[in-house]
């Protein structure tokens, strides 16, 4: 049931991402060679008009072939005007961005369903519990505290809370800011509690963050924007933290490490499960803008290249960069896994 769920999931989000190109991509007068669902061999496929649909072997990836993708193409079946690098600009950076668009368009449909029908929770900050004898107890933190800001980072949502714990659960001390419940602001200096458990070290400050359910058609779209913002917010912090150091590339989790957390939140419902997709869909969206080659973004940087010098960018040069790209990439998929396999055993 689990191994279905994985493949319904990311399915679906993958789905979602070329299908928002390959829309554009009509709307734009392209012409589609291939919409594909999976990677490998064909299971199934039927001839469209223009474009063949197909279902693949390995349930994990999928593709939108566009005439003109591959720059040095050259198909005589498919007129120029009707070829990818053809098209103007903003043609282009349409095609590449409703990608990632669509991700984000169907993240922020199911926030908004999942909190109409099975409720959604409230967003202030509230110390929901404090683990005995943990650091945060020890301290004076109590039950109702609102935490207002985590070793210097303003706190402003549940999530916000979720995500500095997170980046700040290392072997050192780091202030806590709370409003006790008499309005009165107190700061905390905590050092989190080293844990090991099945050879994972861990830090923890005993401090749980939950908010409180909430219905209501309004209450729904209150949560949909915050809870999308969030997310947003989370990605941006998550990547920019890579790259200074605050997260590991240990840390991220590939296709294996999504399986293990699907059969978790498969165990909570069906809410749960709708709620990681649409995490996932902000995440797959928010990555693929990132202007790294092989990306979505990658492309529509130099479509802005080619907006500031006036001229295309070399075709070779930038097959041979998005090529590149593409092997790194691959490379990190493999290294990612790996280390998730290494987390399961």
């Amino acid at each position: 049931m689990t191994l279905i769920i994985f493949i319904l999931v990311l399915g679906t989000i993958i789905f979602v991402h070329e299908l928002g190109h390959f829309i554009f991509a009509k709307l734009m007068g392209v012409y589609v060679y291939e919409f594909s669902l999976g990677m490998g061999p064909k299971l199934l496929h039927k001839k469209g008009k223009e474009t063949e649909y197909c279902l693949r072997l390995i349930p994990i990836g999928g593709f939108c072939a566009m005439a003109g993708e591959e720059i040095d193409e050259e198909d005589i079946k498919v007129p120029k005007k009707r070829r990818l690098q053809a098209k103007k600009p903003w043609q282009r950076f349409l095609i590449m961005f409703f990608g990632p668009g669509f991700n984000f368009i169907f993240a922020v449909l199911i926030l908004f369903f999942v909190a109409l029908f099975c409720g959604s929770t409230s967003y202030d900050p509230l110390v929901y519990s404090v683990n005995k004898n943990y650091p945060a107890q020890v301290a004076g933190i109590e039950k109702g505290d609102r935490i207002i800001e985590i070793n210097g980072k303003k706190v402003k949502t549940t999530d916000d809370a979720t995500l500095y714990f997170t980046l700040n659960s290392k072997n050192k001390a780091i202030p806590i800011k709370v409003e006790k419940k008499n309005n009165k602001i107190k700061e905390y200096k905590i050092k989190p509690k080293k844990e090991t458990k099945d050879g994972t070290t861990s830090y923890k400050f005993g401090i749980t963050i939950k908010g409180k359910k909430q219905y209501g058609f309004i209450n729904s779209i209150k949560y949909t924007v915050v809870k999308t913002g969030s997310l947003f917010k989370q990605m941006w912090i998550t990547v920019v933290s890579l790259f200074t150091g605050g997260v590991s590339v240990k840390q991220l989790s590939g296709p294996v490490g999504i399986y293990s957390i699907v059969g978790e939140q498969s165990k909570a419902g069906i809410s749960s499960i709708l709620y990681l997709m649409a995490f996932l869909s902000i995440n797959v969206g928010f990555l693929n803008l990132i202007p790294l080659p092989a990306f979505d973004g990658g492309h529509i940087l130099f479509i802005i290249i080619e907006k500031i010098k006036g001229s295309p960018v070399s075709p070779r040069v930038e097959n041979m960069i998005h090529t590149v790209g593409l092997f790194l990439l691959m490379l990190l998929m493999v290294y990612i896994t790996f280390n998730d396999i290494l987390r399961l055993i």
